[in-house]
């Protein structure tokens, strides 16, 4: 059954007649449908001529600026100025076949005003047969996908967006969009990553602003029909990232937990993210990879216990399909490759799973052991106050040594616990529970007064920290897997 309705006709007529192709007449006319769409250009087009038809010897049809009296299709014949110039290149003009039914001449080999061919050449099935060639030789490994289109924006400027991505381009008629930059210049700035000013966003962004009348003095309506077809840019393949989560161990006092850059160059040859990352960008086939984590320690910190709570985010990965063995077995991987980091309960999770990782940065709390030093003597009595003070309230001004990288604040945090333990006259052990985000060198030392109170004013001496370990962050993700 055909999707036109008799109320479509003399719009179906006039859209065909300006040079718009079948699918867009459909789409104009409302049809939802999937299955016109589906056949070939020459059975719709031979369609919808069949549906345009007419026993009547008359026929109305809407211009632009229409002449006072009916069109009758003899005076068609001849070409009446006012259909005529309804084709501005002169192709496809409205002509009466023997059988009184309209249509365009050479029409299948016009192009058509509005979709600028997309919706003919490249929805053929030998198109989508290059499509389905390119996917396949890709050697991405998926079960669902998402196809999107790549539009050239001045088709925005010829009907209304439209989105579904293959890159198409339209050279002919790139200068559509320009007289917009005239109208709404505050649309069009220059960006660095932008090779155009006339991004879909921007042209969208100026035609919501501009006036109908405006809009109709610089764009002819109906759109000219242009000469050529849409070019295909680029067939692009791609997955979405995947999220691989864990926790790690950190056993070296020499290993920053991400590449240390200082002025443009390179302070060690390792880290934290690319011990792991490494071996997960090799296994999923990844282009690059974003390492996160709860929290961080700084180079010479060393992470025991349970570990850190890490995510890595695997950008355009090429295999994400894996057994809950072959996980295990890359963790094993991951840890037999290096002495300096272990990982724990490795395993794929979901973008918005890492939001449960995050809440632990500032929320949770964290357990720590540090070597103290004091210039004074000490003796075991010197020290055991520092247990008997609970939940103290400490002021941190950001560290002198972060100053470079974190914004000046003062921040109130809270130290939960202490426990003390005595090794020699100037030396003692601590071990702390405090909340997250707080600095545990800072509060040793003081910074030069800019954390306050400290160990130091506490305990009236000149403290400083030799060693510091992690002993546990306190956040319940990733879940724990059995060994």
């Amino acid at each position: 059954m055909f999707p036109l309705t008799e109320e479509n006709k003399h719009v179906a007529q006039l859209l065909l007649s300006t040079g718009t192709c079948p699918r867009c007449i459909f789409r104009f006319c409302g049809v939802d449908l999937h299955a016109p769409y589906k056949l070939s250009y020459e059975e719709l087009l031979g369609e919808l001529q069949k549906f345009l038809e007419t026993e009547k010897d008359e026929l109305i049809l809407e211009v632009p600026n229409p002449p006072s009296k009916k069109i009758r299709l003899q005076e068609l014949e001849v070409g009446i100025d006012g259909i005529d110039n309804l084709s501005q290149n002169g192709e496809g003009r409205v002509s009466v076949i023997e059988d009184g039914s309209t249509a365009s001449k050479n029409s299948n080999l016009n192009v058509c005003n509005v979709c600028l061919g997309i919706l003919q050449e490249f929805c053929e099935k030998e198109f989508i047969k290059k499509v389905c060639q390119k996917v396949e030789a890709s050697g991405f490994e998926f079960t669902n996908l998402v196809f999107s289109v790549s539009f050239p924006p001045q088709l925005s400027v010829r009907e209304s967006l439209f989105e579904v991505s293959v890159v198409f381009a339209h050279p002919e008629t790139v200068e559509d969009c320009h007289f917009l930059r005239a109208v709404c210049p505050d649309c069009f700035k220059p960006a660095k990553n932008k090779q155009s000013v006339f991004t879909r966003m921007a042209v969208m962004k100026a035609l919501n602003k501009i006036k109908e009348e405006d809009f109709r003095k610089q764009f002819p309506c109906p759109p000219n029909s242009p000469k050529a077809v849409c070019t295909v840019l680029e067939i692009e393949c791609a997955h979405g990232a995947v999220f691989v989560a864990g926790r790690y161990n950190k056993y070296s006092r020499n290993l920053p937990q991400t590449p240390w850059i200082i002025d443009g160059e390179r302070k060690l040859e390792s880290s934290v993210g690319e011990l792991i990352s490494d071996h997960l960008l090799t296994e999923f086939k990844a282009e690059s990879f974003n390492f996160s984590s709860s929290g961080r320690e700084d180079v010479d910190v060393r992470t025991l216990g349970n570990g850190r709570p890490f995510a890595i985010e695997l950008v355009n990965p090429h295999r994400v399909h894996f057994t809950s063995q072959e996980i295990k077995e890359l963790q094993q991987k991951i840890n037999n490759s290096s002495n300096k980091i272990q990982v724990r309960d490795l395993q794929l999770v979901t973008r918005e799973a890492i939001g449960h990782m995050k809440e632990g940065e500032e929320e949770k709390t964290k357990t720590y052991s540090a070597l103290i030093w004091t210039n004074k003597t000490i003796q075991r009595k010197d020290i055991e106050f520092l247990s008997d003070i609970k939940d103290l309230k400490i002021d941190q001004k950001t560290p002198l040594r972060v100053l470079h990288r974190r914004p000046l604040a003062v921040r109130t945090r809270i130290i939960h616990s202490m426990e003390t333990c005595y090794v020699d006259e100037h030396h003692f052990r601590l071990y702390l529970k405090t909340q997250a985000g707080t600095y545990i060198k800072e509060f040793v030392h003081g910074d030069f007064g800019r954390t306050k109170p400290n160990i130091g004013s506490l305990m009236d001496v000149t403290a400083d920290i030799l060693e510091l370990d992690v002993e546990s962050v306190d956040v319940d993700w990733p879940p724990a897997l059995d060994d």
